[in-house]
């Protein structure tokens, strides 16, 4: 199935989703990212909405845009963010300040894997996918690496709208299957 058909499956009170889906996964509607980021970042965050449908119509929609290289580290940030989402997330909300001396001992090997502007790619998708699973923490690391590594606030603000848009069709789209 394809983003199209998805798209015309979405409910009359999702219109707003049909047409923030066409436009988020554009360059023109997402001002500061090339077309392989905007692929890039649309996988992780399909990753991380879990509806296999979107999923599998997103992956079909990002390699006609992205390296098989580039989508694999837009599964590896997805991957990896799913795992430390929560330990940041819960070390972020836990009242005990012992928790911040502790070291988290889980292995982020992938985190380290990318440089230059590949790092770039990564850390978009990392960014995305944190503002889907809503670590403030990851958030605000993520957000300083970019703009460390020059990507504008307009990219990074792009970034987490897309995620925002394939985020939302999923929960729609997947409340609307199991309602049959």
């Amino acid at each position: 199935m394809s983003l199209a058909d998805l798209r015309s499956q979405l409910p009359d009170y999702a219109k707003d989703l049909k047409l923030n889906l066409d436009s988020v996964l554009s360059e023109a509607g997402a001002p500061g990212l090339n077309k392989a980021q905007i692929a890039m970042i649309a996988m992780g965050s399909a990753y991380a909405a879990r509806f296999k449908p979107l999923t599998e119509a997103v992956a079909a929609f990002a390699a006609e845009h992205a390296s098989a290289e580039q989508l694999t580290a837009a599964k590896g940030s997805a991957a990896i963010m799913g795992m430390n989402n929560i330990y940041y997330r819960f070390q972020h909300l836990v009242s005990h300040p012992e928790y911040d001396t502790m070291p988290a001992k889980l292995r982020m090997n992938v985190i380290g894997a990318y440089k230059g502007e590949a790092k770039n790619d990564f850390e978009l998708v990392s960014l995305a996918v944190s503002a889907v699973n809503g670590c403030g923490m990851c958030i605000d690391s993520h957000d300083k690496v970019l703009r460390d590594g020059g990507v504008s606030v307009q990219g990074i603000q792009s970034a987490v709208r897309i995620a925002s848009v394939i985020h939302a069709v999923a929960v729609v789209l997947e409340q609307a299957d199991a309602a049959g």
